[in-house]
């Protein structure tokens, strides 16, 4: 069996560009401004607008907020314009139901917070900054992902 085709069905070129383009962009950030791209600091700091909850309207949130807010939009932006075709992406759909996909994210979004940061802040950023701690929430994330999928393949199956 042809390791390549069955691990990268679609080709691997855009996995190495897009994964060139992420951390270029991190880079530059922190670079030019000293600012670490983290999503889900973007997360709670855009909940700072609205949540007047002492938690939320921590300095670290409110000051930051309007430069994370373009950030995300930044982000957003990008996925639309590939999955619009214009930067040569295909449309895709998926199967997944949608609570499947909200459990997930709720999923996601807790360990973001309980690990204090998510996988791009310590997989991207902390990682290129050689953080320790960012090198074992990066190991438990892929450890943990590694056995969900798994579990979820046998359990769909």
């Amino acid at each position: 069996m042809n390791l390549t085709l069955s691990l990268f069905p679609l080709g691997w070129q855009h996995y190495l560009l897009g994964g060139l383009l992420v951390g270029t962009g991190t880079a530059l950030l922190f670079v030019l401004t000293g600012r670490i791209g983290g999503m889900s600091t973007v997360f709670s700091s855009t909940w700072s607008y609205v949540v007047q909850r002492p938690f939320f309207q921590q300095a670290r949130f409110v000051d930051s907020r309007n430069w994370r807010l373009v950030y995300a939009a930044g982000l957003i932006l990008g996925a639309l314009i590939w999955w619009m075709g214009f930067a040569g992406g295909t449309n895709q759909a998926t199967t997944v139901p949608v609570w499947q996909l909200a459990v997930g994210g709720f999923f996601v979004g807790y360990g973001a917070r309980l690990g204090n940061g998510c996988t791009s802040g310590h997989g991207i950023c902390g990682l290129g900054s050689m953080q320790l701690p960012s090198l074992m929430a990066v190991l438990t994330f892929m450890a943990t992902a590694f056995l969900t999928a798994n579990m979820a393949a046998r359990w769909l199956a």
